[in-house]
């Protein structure tokens, strides 16, 4: 992997049909942000920037002071932290200060936080009034790495994940690395669970590369977490590319470890974060691959065990995997009523299948399950 090519203010230009193409942007700071704001045209046009209970005592005022910069009209709006709170409740809160703001479709809409505060903020994008421009400034390594960038946006709805939703196109994707020297250690795992994933879906050299700056990333040292961030934007920005609507299949594959991960955050009321399970999706996703021959056994306890080394868990207590498997078959992902499942068929490459049987999924949950280890 060219680690030379990766620098500050470096830019991935994301280029979808029939959509403007967007830059994600690489910064060290929040300094530049007034400049791409004027370069995408956010001159006399009012902003609502939209952020959390945790992101906005350290990040607010200086994200409205860059805004204020082009724009005479700044508003901020502000969720309470969590991905219980990523709701249809709190997009209606939102519709309404932008009503009464009197907001246009010219106006835009900043999402300053992770991923729940980017999700929701281009949900209501996409839907107000039709549609209006947003910006993404994520401030986790989750939503730098993964869900800021590809126009997927939504809420949940009845603790179904991402049930309701709209793909809308950021107009940036404006990314301060710094902020994730100061990003709390659970989070800052549950973006490397994600992180993983693109190096073992679709670029094996990334993924040794991981492996072998384990300390480095731990440490979150400003150059190896800048690599980081920016291979995996490219390698998301490779398939969103492709596959925008997630039509051909090939965005189908960012899935892999989704399925099952999915339907455990819902079990578990998401009292684990994201990252932590499609971190056990993963490795319930990577059994399989290993019980089909598709991987081979040494390969598969790597997986796993990168887990430990990067502070995410191989076991969980609690819902069954009878539960979780009729959970995951109330997921959006489902195909004419079939589970399309992302596999492992080497490290670096993964494949869609149509024919994981429950008894696959089963076996695989009760192998990382807590409790069925305790009393096996």
């Amino acid at each position: 992997m060219k680690t030379g090519t990766y620098r500050t203010g470096m830019e991935i230009t994301v280029r979808t049909e029939g959509n403007a193409p967007y830059r994600i942007c690489m910064q060290d700071s929040f300094r530049k942000l007034s400049t791409y704001l004027k370069d995408i045209g956010c001159v006399g046009h009012r902003i609502c920037v939209v952020t959390d209970s945790n992101v906005a005592p350290l990040y607010l005022e200086e994200v409205m002071q860059a805004s204020s910069a082009c724009s005479d009209t700044v508003l901020s709006f502000e969720l309470p932290a969590g991905e219980a709170n990523k709701t249809l409740d709190h997009v209606r809160e939102l519709y309404e200060v932008l009503i009464q703001a009197g907001f246009d479709r010219h106006d835009y809409l900043l999402a300053l936080g992770g991923g729940v505060v980017g999700d929701l903020t281009g949900f209501a994008a996409a839907t107000y009034l039709r549609g209006i421009r947003f910006i993404q400034v994520p401030t986790t390594l989750l939503s730098q790495i993964d869900s800021s960038i590809g126009g997927k946006t939504g809420v949940d709805f009845d603790c179904y994940k991402n049930m309701v939703g709209a793909f809308h196109q950021p107009a940036l994707v404006y990314i301060n690395i710094k902020t994730l020297q100061t990003l709390p250690d659970e989070q800052f795992a549950s973006g490397m669970g994600e992180l993983l994933k693109h190096g073992l879906i679709l670029d094996a050299d990334y993924y040794e590369w991981v492996i072998d700056h384990m300390s480095d990333i731990e440490e979150r040292k400003f150059s190896i977490l800048l690599i980081m961030v920016a291979r995996s934007c490219e390698l998301k920005q490779s398939i969103v590319e492709k596959d925008p609507k997630e039509t051909t299949g090939e965005r189908a594959l960012l899935n892999f470890g989704h399925t099952l991960g999915h339907a455990i955050e819902k079990l578990k009321n998401f009292e684990l974060l994201h990252g932590q399970c499609v971190a056990l999706g993963t490795v319930a996703a990577a059994y399989i691959s290993w019980q089909r021959g598709m991987i081979d056994e040494e390969e598969f306890y790597e997986i796993r065990d990168m887990n430990v080394g990067f502070d995410l868990p191989i076991s969980f207590e609690g819902p069954t995997a009878e539960e979780i498997v009729a959970a995951s078959k109330k997921d959006k992902k489902m195909d004419s009523g079939k589970i399309r499942f992302v596999l492992l068929d080497r490290i670096g490459h993964a494949v869609v299948v149509p024919d994981v049987t429950d008894e696959e999924m089963t076996e695989a949950l009760n192998f990382i399950r807590y409790e069925y280890e305790a009393e096996a």
